[in-house]
């Protein structure tokens, strides 16, 4: 694969992964099992390793969950619900253990013993307990915010109201919320007429996220313990330790929950959990290992949504053959067109699927895929399964074509140089890309408003009602147009009204994502507000370096072409956080320097107050200053020292210079520190700096 095709095919799994984290963790209507899922996010991760400097803002890697859902109320998680990187061999396990050994500076000899445990497919849910009285249950939403669902949990005759004297003063319990098979099938069979579920994750989803509990009281919800978040002081200095004194407070934990202290124990038990699968009481897709040692989980930390001390090793993936029906096209707010399978709805792992994604026209043809075709699917997609082979290759069938126009707008169709995907032309011309940058405007991660869902905003749009995101905040000047509508009445009219009301002031980095420019994502939007934390201090940014970029001189001959070139590279990359790198540079000055968006965002920003962001790092003497580690460190790796320095709201260069404000230097620094020493600027050993991180709590 070349590296165009990487990153086309990195942008894809990014908007894949995005749908199904929605449908899964908002709508808990997933299109696709966990293995599905998996396969895709796998996918990913694999070509980020192969490509690292195509690396996405908005890479999967780096996100949890989705946003909480928006008609129960917002919770801040005290202490962040992450996620867990994924395994898919023993291999790959082998590879988990050597990184936290690397990381630590471990000797080979050293044992790391793991902690295994059943991963149970069900709902994520913190219990936060003061007093040992419980106050507060939450999901885990996107790991930042959740939702409060305490009087829900209530009803869950699994966990415990109050905890032991022994427990400790604030101790928030994590584990999942999940339905038992047995139960899931008793609970359809009762709803038979109505609205049943997929499978029991889906069914304790939409069980716990009720508005209404005495609804969550009449599903048969459980709860199993397997971690924790915020606490006053742990009952342990062990994984091991800490997960015996829930069971021993009462909370449900797993019989096979086992400390194993190598590798091949590790791997065996998840043999013999594999084996067990199917007779379990409940839905798991892996198992996982945690580091035991806390002290040792402490100094891993977290990397992007996971923590580098846990793993999930999932089971295969399943397939299953069913037939192509016809394959569609859509178009994306950036005029991608991707062609969609529709299929023959097969069963897969308890799931009936009946669309799969075909990701490109390279990936149609790679697979020889065409209407009619006998096809194998595995749950091994985001949010649409894959197809991974052509069953019929050879039966006489005329070869799919790419449309040469677009299917909304009729516009021409295009594939630019060194791309893999084809763009519709139209630009904002075509509705369908003018209606999905709007849907992605009020969606729940950008402006979030409430009652403006699909449906609505293609309706307004089709009316004439919306043109722009601008138009939407200015619906009030239309609410005798709006009643007169059918299906509006005016209770509905007024709450839409004041949703729209309650997002006039919104964040920067809200903002930001929330224009859908390609390329940036809620990370990247995020590290930019960081970065220029203000509205005007962003708008500045960008106009002057499209004054720069405009001001390059016309070139002549092939050398000055050259040196043109690298000038506008280095004014990109100039643009870009230590973050994000020249591509969503290019993607926000392409995006201002056409007329037609620099008025779009004007107009939006006058109908808005947008906050300034600034990023949340414990206080300490080298908050926002430049820290430069060089020589050998003895005490942690170089990943944990400038870990270490993020947290403290610094930030970590790899050169000395008289930006530099601080370098800290181990046995067998050179050129570095006597820099450093030549212009005066502070220097430690490894001893000052870990005493210095103490400093900062």
């Amino acid at each position: 694969m070349t590296e165009a095709e990487a990153a086309a095919r990195l942008a894809d799994l990014a908007a894949q992964i995005a749908r199904a984290d929605r449908l899964y963790h908002q709508e808990d209507a997933p299109e696709l099992s966990d293995a599905a899922y998996d396969a895709l996010v796998r996918e990913n991760r694999e070509l980020e390793a192969a490509f690292p400097q195509l690396v996405r803002a908005d890479s999967p890697s780096r996100r949890v969950g989705s946003a909480p859902a928006a008609h129960l109320a917002k919770v801040a998680h005290k202490v962040s619900m992450g996620s867990l990187d994924n395994a898919f061999s023993a291999e790959e396990v082998a590879d988990f253990l050597g990184r936290v050994r690397r990381f630590l500076k471990l000797p080979e000899a050293e044992p790391v013993a793991l902690t295994a445990e059943p991963k149970i497919d069900g709902l994520s849910c913190s219990l936060r307990y003061e007093g040992r009285r419980l106050v507060l249950a939450a999901t885990r939403g996107d790991g930042q915010v959740g939702e409060n669902v305490t009087s829900n949990v209530a009803t869950i005759a699994d966990i415990p109201q109050a905890l032991p004297a022994e427990a400790p003063d604030v101790f928030e319990v994590r584990g999942e919320v999940y339905m038992a098979k047995a139960d899931f099938t008793a609970l359809n069979e009762r709803l038979a007429g109505e609205r049943v579920f997929a499978n029991p994750r889906n069914a304790a989803a939409g069980s716990l996220r009720q508005k209404d509990a005495t609804v969550t009281a009449s599903r048969p919800l459980r709860f199993l313990a397997h971690g924790w978040g915020e606490t006053s002081a742990l009952p342990g200095d062990t994984q091991a330790e800490v997960v015996a004194a829930l069971r021993d407070w009462g909370f449900p934990v797993s019989d096979l929950f086992v400390r194993c202290a190598t590798l091949d124990d590790a791997l065996a038990h998840y043999a013999r959990i594999e084996a067990r699968r199917a007779d379990l009481p409940f839905d798991i897709d892996g198992v996982v290992y945690k580091v035991d040692r806390l002290d040792w989980q402490r100094r891993l930390g977290t990397v992007g949504r996971a923590p580098r001390w846990g793993l999930a090793h999932k089971f295969p993936a399943e397939r299953a053959q069913t037939t192509l029906n016809a394959i569609d096209t859509q178009v994306g707010r950036t005029g991608k067109i991707t062609p969609v399978a529709r299929l023959e709805p097969v069963t897969v792992g308890g799931v009936v699927v009946t669309n799969a994604t075909l990701h490109n026209a390279d990936e149609i043809e790679r697979l020889g895929v065409r209407p009619g075709d006998r096809v194998l699917l595995q749950r091994a997609g985001d949010v649409i399964p894959q197809i991974v082979e052509n069953l019929t290759p050879d039966e006489p069938r005329a070869p799919w074509s790419f449309p040469t126009r677009c299917p909304a707008c009729d516009s021409a169709v295009a594939r630019e140089e060194g791309e893999v995907d084809y763009r519709c032309t139209g630009g904002l011309i075509c509705p369908a890309q003018r209606v999905e940058r709007l849907m992605h405007f009020v969606s729940r991660r950008a402006f979030d408003i409430t009652g403006l869902g699909a449906v609505r905003v293609e309706d307004f749009f089709r009316d004439g009602l919306i043109e722009s995101p601008a138009d939407i905040f200015r619906l009030r000047d239309k609410r005798d147009v709006l009643l007169a509508r059918e299906r509006l009445a005016e209770t509905s009219v007024d709450n839409l009204l004041a949703a729209i009301e309650e997002r006039r002031t919104v964040s920067l980095d809200r903002f930001l994502f929330a224009l859908g420019i390609r390329h940036v994502g809620e990370v990247t939007a995020r590290d930019l507000a960081r970065r220029y934390e203000s509205y005007a201090g962003f708008v500045a940014m960008i106009d002057a370096a499209l004054a720069v970029r405009e001001g390059l001189a016309p070139v002549l001959g092939e050398t000055e072409r050259k040196f043109e070139l690298r000038r506008a590279r280095e004014l990109v990359a100039a643009v870009a956080t230590p973050n994000i790198g020249p591509e969503v540079a290019e993607a926000l000055l392409d995006f201002f320097a056409e007329p037609h968006n620099r008025a779009v965002v004007d107009d939006l920003a006058g109908e808005l107050t947008v906050t300034d962001v600034r990023h949340e790092t414990r206080a300490s003497r080298v908050s926002g200053k430049t820290v430069v580690f060089t020589g050998s460190l003895e005490t942690m790796s170089r990943d944990e020292a400038k870990a270490q320095a993020e947290a403290l709201g610094a930030k970590v260069s790899g050169s000395v210079s008289a930006k530099t404000d601080l370098v800290v230097a181990g046995p067998g620094a050179g050129s570095k520190l006597k820099k450093a020493q030549d212009l005066g600027i502070e220097t430690m050993n490894e001893t000052g700096w870990q005493a210095l991180v103490a400093d900062a709590g």
